[in-house]
């Protein structure tokens, strides 16, 4: 629900710091604060001032100082939510703002929702959709590389692409509704030659945006990387160096790890979700075997699969295991990484003698490691990095991070190739027109200009409150 007509407050600011910074958002913003908020300068009056001014002056509840404060002056339509804001920087206290909230609350304002404030920047106009869904990505990035592709959503990089798309298409068929109103005098208005070069265009960089889903997504919630092989090669061990924690428990008893555990690092900007999990083998083990079924999931949903065997073993049972995880991968863009684990123990003799023996396919990386001694570990850093390929040019480009983004474009690639079917075949206008118009509707839901209070409120739940 929406509740414009009301003034809403909350902290906006994150615990553990020294100061809190409240927000008080809405028409009554201004009265409100001046209610309980007293400037050490009396001829000030935050009713009457200009915006962007800073006010120095105590928080009381009737005689009682609460605390001493700034207060900072937002003019409608010059604040984050288009509204008259106010912004009370406190001290940290729980107990401070906890008070202040509830004299708020007391005089007028009510407890503001998970994302209202940026619903509201949303619907005054000072955010669309897509920038409004950025503003929880830069919050939750917790990497150089998602950090950098939130904030060019956020300036605008992917709404502006959108909305030239849609204004390209709206151009085509404010023209073919055009002729259908002189549909009599058998006018043409849209030349076909054009606008088919026009649907093709807009269809390719459609599916280009679509197309970059895959690896955005992944990037924004870290690359899945799962860590796969026989029980006791050293998986788990491997894991908790990685990581630099006792993550998971380490055993010489075959089977210990029995479920997936999983854990992020940041290696040259970009997050990585390391999954460690039940070794694959035979077993009449019923908890062991809904592991291994796990395992086999998580290699679905992966996109490098760091396979670890032993330099113990023979050529042939390492090459039988790269064959079964090429099996489940095959078709597939996931990167195999073949790692040759306790390689301390061997010479440099058997390392390439088995080097030669392992049958590998183009793309797929061997490198010999010690989990255990840390060694090699430095070269599997520099391969997971290379693996995957974020140049900074490349981060510039726009790149799609939102599963209802990336679902609103493929319906308009296939709104897009029912039009190019129809200019082949010669199809009526009315049809061209209906396929177009769906094709602008689905690029409207993706900036906001065409939504529903369903899906506001499928977005803004989720955000956290004060933002």
């Amino acid at each position: 629900m929406i509740r414009s007509d009301l003034t809403i407050c909350a902290p906006a600011s994150g615990s553990g710091g020294a100061i809190s910074v409240i927000r008080v958002s809405g028409k009554d913003a201004f009265e409100i604060v001046s209610k309980v908020f007293f400037p050490s300068d009396n001829t000030v009056n935050i009713l009457t001032i200009s915006g962007f001014r800073v006010v120095y002056g105590e928080i009381r509840s009737g005689d009682e100082v609460i605390d001493e404060v700034l207060v900072s002056i937002f003019r409608s339509p010059h604040s984050y939510t288009g509204e008259n804001s106010a912004e009370i920087s406190c001290h940290a206290s729980p107990y401070i703002v906890k008070s202040i909230l509830e004299l708020l609350i007391k005089n007028g304002a009510s407890a503001a929702r998970p994302g209202e404030f940026t619903q509201r920047a949303f619907l005054n106009g000072q955010l669309d959709l897509s920038q409004a869904e950025a503003v929880a990505d830069v919050i939750s990035s917790s990497s150089g590389v998602a950090h950098k592709i939130a904030m060019n959503q956020l300036r605008g990089g992917f709404s502006g692409e959108i909305s030239n798309l849609r204004a390209e298409l709206l151009n085509f068929a404010s023209l073919i509704e055009l002729e259908l109103d002189f549909g009599e005098e058998d006018v043409e208005f849209a030349d076909r030659g054009d606008l088919k070069a026009i649907i093709v265009r807009v269809k390719n960089l459609t599916d280009r945006l679509s197309e970059s889903f895959s690896l955005g997504n992944a990037l924004k919630n870290g690359i899945p990387v799962v860590i796969v092989g026989k029980p006791n090669s050293g998986k788990s061990t491997l894991l908790n160096v990685l990581l630099q924690d006792d993550k998971a428990i380490v055993s010489d008893i075959p089977g210990t790890t029995r479920d997936t555990i999983e854990d992020t690092i940041v290696i040259d900007g970009i997050e990585y979700r390391f999954i460690d999990t039940a070794g694959l083998r035979e077993t009449t083990d019923v908890i062991e075997s809904l592991g291994i079924r796990k395992t086999f999931e998580k290699i679905a949903q992966a996109s490098v699969i760091l396979l670890v065997d032993e330099i113990t073993d023979s050529p042939d049972q390492i090459n039988g295991r790269i064959k079964a995880i090429r099996e489940k991968i095959d078709g597939t863009d996931k990167k195999l990484i073949i790692l040759i684990n306790k390689s301390d123990t061997s010479d440099y003799n058997l390392q390439g003698e088995l080097s030669k023996r392992i049958n590998r396919e183009a793309g797929e990386e061997l490198l010999f490691i010690s989990a255990k001694e840390k060694a090699g570990l430095d070269g599997l850093r520099s391969i997971l990095s290379e693996s995957i390929a974020v140049s900074g040019s490349s981060l510039e480009n726009v790149m799609v991070t939102n599963a209802r983004h990336y679902e609103a474009l493929c319906k308009v690639s296939v709104s897009l190739g029912r039009v190019l079917n129809g200019l082949e075949e010669n199809i009526t206008e009315e049809l061209i027109a209906t396929d177009i118009r769906q094709a602008i509707h689905y690029l409207g839901e993706i900036t906001g200009e065409i939504t529903s209070d369903e899906i506001l409120g499928n977005i803004f739940r989720n955000f956290c409150i004060g933002k």
